[in-house]
């Protein structure tokens, strides 16, 4: 049974399509076993497929476009959507029926700072005529760290991935008030990336085949059922808080549809980032996408 590396370059219960290839004896099912690995700090996922340390890791399109802005070739192709959608949620240390963004203004707001949630962040934003520049915000790498901070005191709302804001509502610490995803709207977010020659392999294939079944599972089984199988990745972490976050990611239709990354997402993605700053020009979809091995 060939053993492929997997590297998520953040760890939440947003990949679970990637990680119930693990959890959900999915690899098994095509004679394959994976280990999982999360990005050490500073390190990118990516160059860690491209270096032949991982053969599979989560990126994001954005990923490819630093070397293609500089004129080289990105050194792995993304092949597979993971998420359709933002999965970053709002919530505030109140409940609060009649939330709107605006509310952001008269707070301390502690949100991922940097790269693509921070994107996405700024351009939901901008759809509903806020300006995140105006927001009295509070700097974190988010995770733990932020988790921290939270629990703290720091903070009247927070910004992070399920099952993040999921275990602080189970803990009576916070409230989910909102969802950047449903105002950035569908986005190719993050994908699987591995090497141009490895894709090409009959592990690829094998691999492709595995994640195809476990996004289906992971998008139309129970949440409680799918927030089991992976509980031993989040040991600190409920089960009902990680299957909360499954059940607001299916709603969201978060791994709705097939694998393929599709080209209006991949363009939606350039117009997030060109409203940043944060990329040098509309590159072509064929020169970071490949179709799923098959």
């Amino acid at each position: 049974m060939t053993k492929l590396n997997i590297m998520a370059s953040r760890h939440s219960a947003f990949y679970s399509p990637m990680i119930c290839t693990i959890a959900g004896g999915f690899l098994e099912k095509e004679g394959l076993s994976g280990e999982y690995h999360v990005v050490e700090p500073g390190g990118v996922s990516g160059m860690a497929v491209a270096e032949g340390r991982m053969d599979v890791a989560q990126a994001a399109v954005s990923a490819s476009w630093g070397p293609l802005d500089k004129g080289s070739k990105a050194p792995f192709a993304h092949f597979a959507q993971i998420n359709r959608y933002d999965g970053f949620f709002i919530a505030g240390r109140e409940a609060d029926s009649d939330f709107s963004w605006n509310k952001l203004l008269s707070g301390k707001f502690l949100h991922v700072h940097g790269g693509q949630p921070e994107a996405m962040l700024r351009y939901g934003a901008y759809k509903l005529g806020i300006n995140i520049s105006d927001v009295d915000d509070i700097e974190s790498s988010g995770g733990d760290e932020m988790m921290s901070q939270w629990r703290n005191g720091e903070g009247d709302y927070f910004h992070e991935q399920g099952a993040f804001p999921q275990q602080l509502e189970h803990d009576d610490q916070a409230h989910i008030l909102g969802s950047v995803g449903e105002a950035v709207g569908p986005v190719a977010f993050s994908s699987l990336v591995g090497r141009w020659d490895w894709l090409e392999t009959d592990d690829a294939k094998r691999f492709a085949a595995a994640f195809r079944a476990s996004r289906e599972w992971v998008n139309t089984a129970d949440p409680a059922e799918i927030a089991k199988a992976e509980a031993s990745f989040f040991p600190d972490m409920a089960e009902s808080a990680i299957a909360a976050a499954v059940g607001a990611y299916q709603k969201l239709r978060t791994w709705s549809g097939g694998i393929t990354i599709e080209p209006a997402l991949y363009e939606a993605a350039l117009d997030v980032f060109e409203h940043s700053n944060m990329v040098g020009s509309r590159h072509a979809y064929d020169d970071v996408v490949v179709a799923p091995p098959a």
